[in-house]
């Protein structure tokens, strides 16, 4: 998943949580204005600060290989 992707999934979950942005960033020790502007498009995040929010919402971050059948390539 490239970070476009992740960022993307970061901002479905953020919408589809029940709390608002501001409680998202008190909770997830995250500037406001950083989370405003993700959610506005202006700009992404450090991977730091989407662990932080995905540890917050309770999501799993997971990497899978494209290729379930490369065994050890």
């Amino acid at each position: 998943m490239g970070m476009a992707k992740l960022t993307k999934a970061i901002v479905a979950a953020i919408k589809a949580s029940d709390q608002t942005p501001y409680a998202i960033a008190k909770g997830a020790d995250v500037a406001r204005s950083q989370l405003s502007r993700l959610l506005s498009g202006e700009r992404g995040l450090d991977i730091d600060t989407i662990e932080r929010i995905a540890d917050y919402l309770e999501l799993r971050i997971t990497i899978e290989p494209k290729n379930m059948n490369m065994k050890g390539k």
